[in-house]
């Protein structure tokens, strides 16, 4: 039992497995083409950070290497990398010093945990 009031900056998200059956329940903003983000919390530029992803199909995310462990949870679609094709419940834990360019081609709903601020690779 919870007698405690939960601090102001907590979230509940209830029922997230089923969040790609009414996904416009949250306010979603752009993030890249063709991939909008709802922020979980975000602590400073160089710190943690977590997130809900929503990838439309075709949607990808360019290449990026890891300064931290990313933590990804597909909950819906599926997404890939130059690894393979995660389907929906697959756990992707990339560790700090991996990359990858990420795609959606159904597109797909992810829960993304950043240890640390993931780093652009230059397209120069």
């Amino acid at each position: 039992m919870l007698s405690e009031a939960m601090p102001p900056d907590s979230r509940v998200l209830a029922d997230l497995f089923s969040l790609a059956a009414d996904p416009d329940r949250l306010d979603w903003q752009p993030f890249r083409p063709g991939v909008e983000i709802y922020s979980l919390y975000k602590t400073d530029p160089t710190g943690p950070a977590a997130a809900l992803l929503k990838y439309a199909p075709g949607a990808t995310v360019p290449a990026h290497d890891h300064s931290g462990y990313e933590h990804i949870i597909v909950l819906s679609g599926s997404q890939q990398d130059e690894r393979g094709v995660y389907p929906t419940g697959t756990v992707v834990i990339n560790p700090p010093g991996s990359g990858h360019t990420v795609l959606s081609e159904a597109g797909c709903i992810v829960l993304i945990i950043w240890e640390k601020p993931v780093v652009m690779r230059s397209t120069s």
